[in-house]
Order: structure tokens, then sequence, then C-alpha cells
């Protein structure tokens, strides 16, 4: 096949179709416009540019929709050219429906100063609180720092700063909504001073949120989170404060939470800072903060059935 056969089957055949022939399944709640996130039991492949490119976020494959099918098949070059041609025409790729905001004109700084901050009762304050289990005291923290703002539709932003205390983007969470900034870019979140003898990362902010609150916030702790990703410039982040404290790798008790893990062992090793693996008993922490809250909460209901059952027939006290 020429050059320009080639050219125009890379451009009709999207690599979410070649993952969606492949077995994977478009896993929308954690997708975004710039990234559409697929899965097929442990594997990972991030779609971009418009299904345009991918790459594999546990490792450092990426590339077009020729060099996916060779990833994803094991095959050679030209073999991935009939694979691909198999799938001119056909329509596999599912159109996710966003609902989160278009994208920002404004600069990142700039964006972000307009969104109202977080207080109390508000949309996002009360996702945060009433679906996402964390206490009023972490989110009155928060709010003070002015590290959480609110997001629209009720969502939340969660600031990313580098280490100079710029803000470079933003995680986006939501009752309807999972994503990163527009035109933004992955360093960490943090929470907690900078007298920290240990550091707790985890893969979304939310969780940092709760593993904080889980510990009742120690004040020796940096909680920290990465979005998700590994861009450099998080990378670079975590080099810088791995030799100052013990870097605690607190990511989700899943494959994937595993390999992150394993990453931060390797620049604890790499910048020769200690190192632990700190793993929730759910699935991560938000979810261990809400099993945690229902545990508490089931003796007080329980005890509230007690004292109806020992009324007397008549209703008296």
């Amino acid at each position: 096949m020429d050059r320009q056969k080639i050219e125009e089957l890379r451009e009709r055949v999207s690599c979410g179709a070649v993952l969606v022939d492949a077995g994977f399944a478009l896993d929308a709640r954690e997708s975004s416009r710039r990234a559409v996130k697929f899965r097929r039991g442990g594997e990972i492949v991030i779609v971009t540019h418009g299904g345009a490119g991918w790459f594999d976020p546990l490792s450092d494959e990426k590339g077009d929709v020729f060099s996916l099918a060779v990833f994803l098949e094991k095959i050679p070059f030209k073999a991935s050219i009939a694979r691909v041609r198999r799938l001119a025409g056909v329509n596999l790729m599912p159109a996710p429906r966003w609902l989160g905001a278009p994208p920002a004109l404004l600069s990142v700084e700039d964006t972000w100063e307009r969104r109202p901050r977080l207080f109390r009762l508000s949309p996002a304050w009360r996702y945060l609180h009433d679906t996402r289990a964390l206490p009023w005291q972490v989110l009155r923290r928060v709010a003070e720092m002015g590290i959480v703002r609110q997001g629209p539709q009720g969502s939340a932003w969660f600031a990313h700063h580098d280490e100079a205390g710029t803000i470079s983007g933003w995680e986006e969470r939501g009752p309807q909504w999972r994503g990163f900034s527009t035109g933004g870019s992955k360093t960490l979140f943090r929470l907690g001073g900078k007298a920290m003898t240990r550091v707790c990362i985890t893969e979304a902010a939310i969780d940092a949120l709760s593993l904080a609150a889980l510990e009742d916030i120690r004040p020796d702790t940096l909680y920290a989170s990465t979005g998700g990703g590994w861009s450099p410039s998080t990378v670079r982040a975590i080099e810088t404060i791995a030799p100052k404290a013990m870097l605690v790798a607190a990511t989700d008790a899943d494959p994937q939470g595993e390999v992150y893990a394993d990453r931060l062992r390797q620049i604890a090793d790499r910048v020769g800072g200690d190192f632990i693996r700190l793993r929730p008993h759910a699935i991560d922490w938000n979810e261990e903060l809400k099993e945690r809250q229902h545990e508490e909460d089931v003796p007080h209901t329980r005890a509230a059935g007690s004292r109806v059952k020992l009324r007397p027939p008549d209703g008296g006290p």
C-alpha cells in the first residue's frame, strides 16, 4: 500500500475503533474531552487528539492507530495496515456525552481565579460532603487554603501547584463529570504544611483528602495527588519532595495502583529517599472513608431502633 493510502487510513480509522474491536470498553466516568480512557481487564489505554493518538499510562508506549495495532496484537507494521484497513468505514467508537464546562479561552490562572470559592452548603461542598463523605473540618481547611473551588454543575476543582506555588491546572470531579483542566498540566495537588516528614501520594485529590480525614490531617504529612497521571512535571515534583520526607505510596488497591506504587518506589530509590506502601482496605481511600462512616452510623441506628421498641404500648415516654 502506498503512503497516500496509508495516510487516508490513518485519518479514517480512530484509535478508539481499534480498541473496541480488540475488546476494550469505554470508561466514560474517567474520560475527558482530551483523554478518553478504555479498559480491558487490567489493561488501560488513553485515546487522545480526537482519536488520532493514544498512550499507555502504565508504560511509555504511545503513537498512532497503526502503532496501536502493533502494540495490541504484537504484529509487524505491515500486518497492522491490514488490521486497520479492516475497520475503515466501520463505526465502532461510542460517543460519550460530556457534561463538563467548555474549553476555557482564558489562561489557566485567570480561569481558576474566576471560579467561586468553596463555602459551606455550596453545590461543590454538598457534593464533597454528602456524596463523597468528606467531613466539614477537612472542607473548611481546603476552603481556607483556597486549593478547592467550585466548578460547573455541582463539581469541584482541585488545584495543582508546582514547587514555586504557581497553579498549573486542576482536577475536576463531580456527580457526572471527571477530567482535568483544558490547557493545564499535572503537577501535584497538595494539602499540608512545609514541615513534613512524610508525603502520601494518591491517584486523585478526593483520595488525598479522604486519607487526610482518616488520619485527622497529621501535621507531619503532605497529602498529595497526581491526578491519575505521570507527566514529566509530576515526576519532577515528586523527585524534589522524596529526599526530604518518607515517600508513602497511598495509591489504590488494584493493579493500576500497584504499578503506580512501583513507580514511586523507583523514584525513592533513584533519589535516595525512604519509601513505604500504604494500601486502603477498600479499593481506594474515599471508599474506605465511606465504609468507616457507615460503620460508625450503624450502632446509632440500632440504638435508636432499640429505644423505639422499648416504649410502652400506649406510646408514653
